[in-house]
Parts: structure tokens; C-alpha cells; sequence
């Protein structure tokens, strides 16, 4: 099978002012968009290496008859895209059209989509004409408050939530960031780094599994190379994992275990309060020696969650359990009569900081969804609006001639 060495490809291709390494194609692709007709699904080796498995090729097939080319986005930094496709990787950039019929920017490419590409000798780069439809997306709502949307990766299958214990274990943020890897469709892990830091890792790792309810929980010091192997028995054969966390957690010291070298930048911690600055500064795709592919992701300070409360009750399934027992079917668990939740925090079974966490995140995400159903009212009576004039002109004109 042929390797494709995504690292090396990204310094190859300028995102990296470094030296050029790896084994990468030396020449750029330069295909027809004709070229693909005919061409047997099965004809794309390199990039079954990134997962590209009997269910993408199904949903290519459309693609493949308009003879387009199948690739993965590998890397998205500042509007441009890195994609990997059967024979090289190169930059390309989001057609006119799927720009145009895109109904929200969640619509287009995103780190980890498989997409289809024309590649013409006239271009000057490649176009993405299509995303094909994904399994599975983190998400999160725009920090530019327009409610939109924010794909950061799709088509992960384990989400690893990072967590540094040089300091306790922030619990409410481990809640949700669980709440937002459950509703992506992925199976969440949380990993807890930097446990040579931690004054007391086994009485952290307690806390973290009274709050991981139906995910697993890892204990790491990347370091030493302590807990990697249980993380790479996740990465195995076309999955795709991707790491989120806090900057500072580790994550890129991760990376470089898992690979077993040196490849992602790290930056010492500050000593007075043990937190690190930025290391990674694009959400990145990197293929794993052992089978399987990682993304890393730049530490985000928050996950702003959207309309979805799905998630959230997976991510507190005792408060679902016991909701089943409450008098009203519709019981917000606050203060209405008869509410069994409200009894288990009562009886000492259920942490009162917990059933306050879930309260705020059912908060946050019906604020969101009220926003979006604003939005979208908004663009609706817009285009109406709109409507009428573009007759009118159209009339006009007609009258002109």
C-alpha cells in the first residue's frame, strides 16, 4: 500500500518555511478531470491509508461519474485547504459553486471531510466541488456570535479529551467537552496528561471517572511513555481520532509519543502556573505509522455549545435515569413536585455540582438554538423581501427593451 507521509507533505508544500523531508511525489498533481472515468474505485491505495473505506466509496460513486477525484482535507489554515488525493497532496480551494449553494458555513469542507476535487491542466488549483456527507462532526457555535454553526473536525471515530493534572482537574469543563464529543456521533476518551505533576493522580483520576460516566478514562505522562499504548489500541486500521483540550495539555507531547519522534512543536510551561502557550495553530491531519490517522487541533479556551441537547443527556446519563421516576414527563428537575432528581441530590446520590452543571449547559444550549431559530426567521423574511424587488427590476428591464 502506498504510505503517505502527511507531515512531511505539509513542509513540502509551503505551510512551513522548513527544509523538505520525507517521500512525498516531487511533482505537483496534474490530472485531467477526465482522467478518472472509468477509473475502478478500488484504484486508490493511498488514501485507504486515511480511511478511505467501502462506505466513502459508495458515496463517491455520483462523484466519480462527473469524473471528479476523491480526497480528504488534511490541513485548513486561513482560508486555504490541504487535501490529499490518490497520487499527491496539494492546495485547493473551495469551488464557486459549492460556495454559492452551501446554505451555511457548516456546508463546507472541514478538516477530516472527504470531498471531491476537478483537477484540470487549466486551473491553477484544484476545486472542491463536493463534501461528501459525514458520519460524524465536532461542533460548536461561531465565537463571531452570528449563531452560525462551526465545523472543526468531521468523521472522527474517537474523541480524545484532553486534560493536564499539574493542576485538579477542572471537572465542569471535562463535562463539557464530553457533552460536545457525544453529540458529534464519535466515542469520546478522556486523557489525563501530566499526571508526574499532579499532587495526587490517582485521587484526579477518581474525580474525572465521577464525572466520565460511560467513557473511558486514560492516566498518562507522555513523557515517560506512560499510557500511550492504551491510546494507540483506539487508532487502529481507517479510524480516525482527534485530540481537543485546553492549550498547555500536552497534546502535540501526545503526538509525538504515539509517533514515536519528534514531530510536532512543543513549548515549555510557564513555571509560576504550569500553563503553556499555543503550539499548534491549524487543526491537522497526521497518518499513523500503525494504521489509522490523528488530528490535532490548537487549544481552544471554551466550547460553545449549539441548539443540540443531545450530547448533554449523554453526558450526564444518571440525571436521565432518574428523570424516568419524576412526576411531570416534562420536569426541568428545579423545583417541581415530585421530581426524583431533585430527591437523588437530596439523598446525597447525585452531587448538587453536578445536576448545576447540567442545568447550565441545557441553558447555554437552549440560548443557542433561540438564537439560530432567530437567524434563520431573519434570513427567511430577508429573502422575501427580497423577492419582490428583483421582479420589479426584472420588469423594468423588460420594459427597456
Amino acid at each position: 500500500m502506498k504510505q503517505v507521509d502527511i507531515h512531511c507533505a505539509r513542509l513540502e508544500t509551503g505551510f512551513h518555511p522548513a527544509a523538505k523531508t520525507g517521500t512525498l511525489n516531487e511533482h505537483p498533481l496534474k490530472r485531467s478531470a477526465n482522467s478518472t472515468k472509468g477509473l475502478a474505485l478500488s484504484s486508490y491505495p493511498a488514501l485507504e491509508a486515511l480511511g478511505y473505506s467501502p462506505h466513502w466509496r459508495a458515496l463517491f460513486e455520483p462523484y466519480a461519474a462527473q469524473g471528479l477525484t476523491p480526497a480528504r482535507v488534511i490541513r485548513g489554515d486561513r482560508g486555504s485547504m490541504l487535501v490529499a488525493t490518490p497520487d499527491d497532496i496539494v492546495h485547493a480551494r473551495v469551488s464557486a459553486r459549492l460556495m454559492k449553494s452551501a446554505a451555511s458555513p457548516a456546508e463546507l469542507p472541514a478538516v477530516g471531510d472527504w470531498v471531491a476535487v476537478l483537477v484540470s491542466d487549466g486551473s491553477d488549483a484544484p476545486q472542491i466541488e463536493g463534501v461528501l456527507e459525514r458520519a460524524s462532526a465536532i461542533t460548536r457555535s461561531d465565537p463571531g456570535r452570528t449563531s452560525d454553526i462551526q465545523v472543526l473536525v468531521a468523521n472522527i471515530d474517537i474523541v480524545f479529551v484532553v486534560h493536564p493534572l499539574a493542576e485538579p482537574p477542572n471537572l465542569r469543563r471535562i463535562e463539557r467537552e464530553l457533552s460536545v464529543a457525544w453529540d458529534s456521533g464519535a466515542t469520546p476518551v478522556v486523557v489525563l496528561t501530566k499526571a508526574d505533576l499532579s499532587a495526587d493522580p490517582d485521587a484526579a483520576y477518581a474525580a474525572v471517572r465521577g464525572v466520565a460516566l460511560g467513557a473511558d478514562v486514560l492516566l498518562t505522562n507522555a513523557l515517560a511513555g506512560a499510557g500511550i499504548g492504551p491510546m494507540l489500541g483506539y487508532i487502529t486500521d481507517q479510524r480516525t481520532a482527534v485530540l481537543v483540550g485546553p492549550s498547555g495539555a500536552g497534546k502535540s507531547t501526545l503526538i509525538n509519543s504515539l509517533l514515536g519522534e519528534q514531530r510536532q512543536a512543543t513549548r515549555e510551561v510557564r513555571v509560576s502556573d504550569g500553563h503553556g502557550m499555543h503550539t499548534t495553530v491549524a487543526r491537522e491531519l497526521i497518518q499513523m505509522p500503525g494504521g489509522g490517522t490523528l488530528i490535532d487541533t490548537p487549544g481552544l479556551r471554551a466550547f460553545g455549545l449549539t441548539g443540540s441537547e443531545e450530547g448533554i443527556a449523554s453526558a450526564f446519563p444518571e440525571i436521565g435515569q432518574a428523570s424516568q421516576f419524576c412526576r411531570f414527563r416534562d420536569c426541568t428537575h428545579k423545583d417541581e413536585p415530585g421530581c426524583a432528581v431533585q430527591a437523588a441530590v437530596e439523598s446525597g446520590s447525585l452531587p448538587r455540582e453536578r445536576l448545576a452543571s447540567y442545568h447550565k449547559l441545557i441553558g447555554e444550549a437552549q440560548v443557542a438554538a433561540a438564537q439560530t431559530s432567530e437567524r434563520l426567521r431573519a434570513e427567511e423574511e430577508a429573502k422575501a423581501k427580497a423577492a419582490p424587488k428583483v421582479t420589479k427590476s426584472g420588469r423594468k428591464r423588460m420594459g427597456r427593451g
